[in-house]
């Protein structure tokens, strides 16, 4: 495979990585509310639970890809296997 299409690739694989890692945590946080600290306030239905959950998925996503990438970087030669995305011209 050539560097234009490992660079592809390594884009395709960590959307869905992050994806994944959001709709994980999004379900882990959705049940640890339901589980934990919904009997809390047994009359209401707080309205701020679904985007509260939904936020720190994002928050929690972000952080875990961030930490991958950081790991991948250090462990690849990324000249080497990757083709940049953006190319500066030359003047």
């Amino acid at each position: 495979m050539g560097k234009k299409t490992n660079t592809i690739l390594f884009i395709l694989g960590g959307t869905v990585f992050n994806i994944l890692i959001t709709l994980a945590s999004f379900l882990f946080f959705l049940f640890v509310y339901h589980k934990f600290i919904q009997p809390l306030f047994p009359d209401n239905n707080p309205s701020w639970a679904m985007p509260l959950v939904f936020t720190l998925s994002i928050f929690i996503s972000f952080l875990v890809y961030r930490m991958m990438i950081k790991i991948i970087v250090k462990k690849v030669n990324m000249d080497k296997y990757f083709d940049p995305i953006f190319r500066f011209r030359k003047s």
